[in-house]
């Protein structure tokens, strides 16, 4: 999708701080970062958020997750804990539509359910 904000990053259309990519994701720095270490993770297809994966699709939620995981160990924090966040939908003020795993660590995180 030409108008895809992270198609054109994971094409290399648009510059990203990668910090690691593959055959099937692409992994770059927050440009607003909420922690210390704030990473995105995408699949290279499009698809606009979880509730869009489908059978023919569903290995790409197993290799955003394998991926996240990398960032985590390639970032220092596998160990000291790490969160992941995937926002669906607009009550949870998903702002780009493209499927992505945020990955949050490098302090203590404060609780987020409520």
């Amino acid at each position: 999708m030409t108008d895809c904000l992270f198609c054109r990053i994971a094409l290399g259309e648009i510059p990203a701080d990668v910090v690691y990519q593959d055959d099937s994701v692409v992994a770059f720095r927050d440009i607003e970062p909420q922690a210390p270490v704030h990473v995105l993770v995408i699949p290279r297809e499009h698809v606009p958020n979880v509730t869009e994966l489908t059978e023919e699709n569903q290995s790409l939620a197993s290799d955003l997750m394998l991926a996240a995981a990398r960032v985590a160990a390639r970032e220092g924090i596998a160990y000291s804990g790490y969160r992941l966040v995937v926002n669906n939908g607009p009550d949870t003020l998903q702002s780009v539509h493209h499927l992505h795993v945020h990955v949050l660590g490098g302090r203590r995180l404060r609780p987020s359910l409520g």
